[in-house]
Formats: C-alpha cells, structure tokens, sequence
C-alpha cells in the first residue's frame, strides 16, 4: 500500500544523473551521493517560493 513512497523516492533520486546507474566503485562513495542528491532535492524544495 506505501509502495509507491518507496519508488516515488527512487524516482527523485534517480533524476540525479550520477545516481541513475551504478557507476560508484564502493558502497560508501555510492551512498554519500544519495546523501548529497537528498540534502540538494530537500534544499530546492526549501527555497521554492509558496503558493498562496
């Protein structure tokens, strides 16, 4: 029932080019990208102008 969270996020991440296919030669270098495409999506979503 919450899957599409699940791949709604992996959808988001995966607009990030370096993320979209596994070019990382280790775990840690691959999941510091996922932490630096998160931190960028949720820094673009804070500096978005509100709808009134």
């Amino acid at each position: 029932p919450r899957r599409w969270v699940v791949e709604r996020t992996f959808a988001w991440l995966g607009r990030c080019r370096r993320l979209a296919k596994d070019f990382e030669a280790t775990i840690a270098s691959a999941e510091a990208w996922i932490f630096i495409a998160s931190i960028r999506l949720m820094l673009r979503r804070m500096a978005a102008p509100r709808r009134a």
